[in-house]
């Protein structure tokens, strides 16, 4: 994995293209999951969100490094 990418003569951390294309991809996910009612099923409706961005960031972090 590259540690930076040049984006018009500024060099940006890869992490970071990624960290925003994940916040878009949360944000339709959350939409879905809140409209067809899953987080009635969560203890913890909050944490569950958390967990469901942290999950998806790494997961999506860790495709680039194979």
């Amino acid at each position: 994995m590259p540690r930076e990418i040049a984006l018009s003569s500024i060099l940006v951390p890869t992490l970071l293209p990624v960290f925003l294309a994940c916040v878009l991809l949360y944000l339709l996910v959350d939409h879905l999951f809140a409209r067809i009612g899953l987080y009635r099923l969560a203890w913890h409706p909050a944490l569950f969100r958390a967990a469901l961005f942290a999950c998806m960031f790494s997961g999506i972090g860790l495709l680039l490094w194979a």
